[in-house]
């Protein structure tokens, strides 16, 4: 893979038996996007962390952006054209404009942008998940221009649906990394 790998947690950091630490491990030119505050998120502060690690990344990159860190990266798109990300893995995205789905603490990142990536990208949900509804994640992929997934019953997709390495996962960003190379 001659691909950096951006890791981006969402809300409260992904925990040490989240399948995001296992692909930090696991693949050899992954790096994580590091946030100021984990639990209080500014969307501010995440995008200027967010470029800082764009910038400083070598080649191009994959983004692989779980629950809040979807709606970042769709931000970040919004403000910047012509930037280096191959392709976006976006994985359980939370629904910040729901109260009903999201807590307080993330309002700042609403609404979420609905303008399609400039990138290929593919949403990734679960039937059961508390954050968002199944056919809300498949209209924001829609929006975004993303192929959609619904894996099933696995919650968020975070620590407590221990997935480990996630092998599924990993399955779904070979298939984006195929569509990214077709389309070179």
């Amino acid at each position: 893979m001659n691909y950096t790998i951006l890791i981006l947690p969402g809300l409260g950091d992904s925990g040490e038996t989240h399948w995001q630490n296992y692909w930090l491990q696991h693949f050899d030119t992954s790096q994580k996007v590091t946030q100021k505050d984990w639990n209080n998120p500014i969307l501010e502060d995440w995008l200027e962390s967010l470029t800082a690690s764009i910038e400083a990344a070598e080649g191009e990159i994959i983004i692989v952006a779980h629950s809040l860190s979807c709606s970042l990266i769709n931000h970040w798109s919004k403000e910047n054209k012509g930037h280096k990300i191959a392709g976006a893995l976006l994985v359980a995205p939370a629904d910040v404009d729901s109260p009903a789905h999201t807590p307080e603490e993330i309002r700042n990142f609403a609404p979420i942008p609905l303008l399609k990536l400039e990138f290929p990208s593919i949403v990734i949900t679960s039937s059961n998940d508390p954050y968002i509804s199944v056919e809300r994640a498949a209209f924001l992929a829609e929006k975004w221009g993303s192929s959609f997934i619904n894996i099933g019953e696995k919650g968020h997709l975070n620590s407590e649906s221990e997935l480990k390495y996630w092998e599924e996962g990993q399955e779904i960003l070979q298939s984006l990394l195929q569509i990214i190379e077709s389309n070179k």
